[in-house]
């Protein structure tokens, strides 16, 4: 069944809501406020609703129109509560993600303007992050008790470097131990839209660290650090 009332309803709310995650960051959509605009958006639909029941009322039985009615309303509630508790909706998905892709770092714009990269406590009790180091992809384990930035030897080798090639001629403490490690610099480090340049690094030897750790060298260049129970925020 073809209604041109419901199509006109169809086509206020996409319009609408299309126009409010245009402008979201602007704050006004069409000179209004954006809540304003997104209470106008829902009373419009509700008037059509109700004006289209009393014309196509004579044509179809009360049933159904009431049927109809009832559906269209629980989409367009629907629709406005997902834009009204969008950021709520948000971060309850960065964390369902956070808990089956670990290391995924949610990444948001504070009031301030400054750049805020969320990270989540995995199953281990550990904060990771998916670090890009020199364009490739690395698993690290935060580690603020960590003076610097430490590759595993495995890390090290995805990495370009050739651990055979390097003076391991500083000494670390590790879950084996004592060891001895490398210093580097490394060119690029980001997580997600933070990024830093020439990052000094070390590389431990073969067999004596099972995970990279995202030491202070990198988190001391960030603005603010900011740990709670279940959430570490980066603020660059």
């Amino acid at each position: 069944m073809k209604n041109p009332f419901l199509i006109l309803l169809l086509v206020i709310i996409g319009g609408g809501l299309a126009l409010l995650l245009f402008n979201g960051s602007q704050g006004q959509t069409m000179g209004m406020d954006n809540d304003d605009f997104a209470r106008l958006v829902a009373l419009l639909p509700l008037a059509l609703l109700f004006g289209s029941s009393i014309i196509i009322g004579s044509r179809y039985r009360t049933v159904e129109v009431v049927r109809n009615i009832a559906i269209w309303m629980a989409i367009l509630l629907g629709l406005i509560v997902l834009w009204l508790y969008k950021s709520d909706f948000t971060m309850l998905g960065d964390r369902i993600l956070s808990s089956l892709v670990p290391g995924r770092a949610a990444v948001t714009q504070a009031s301030n303007g400054k750049t805020e990269v969320t990270l989540y406590k995995g199953a281990n009790g550990h904060f990771g992050a998916r670090v890009e180091v020199n364009g490739t992809t690395i698993p690290m384990m935060v580690d603020t008790g960590a003076s610097s930035m430490v590759l595993s030897f495995e890390d090290a080798r995805k990495l370009g470097l050739d651990p055979d090639r390097l003076a391991f001629s500083a000494t670390v403490m590790t879950a084996n131990g004592r060891a001895l490690a490398a210093p580097v610099t490394l060119q690029d480090v980001a997580i997600g839209p933070i990024h830093r340049q020439r990052i000094p690094a070390l590389v431990t030897p073969q067999g004596s660290l099972d995970e990279s750790l995202l030491g202070m060298s990198f988190l001391s260049t960030l603005t603010s650090l900011q740990m709670q129970s279940e959430e570490l925020r980066l603020i660059d």
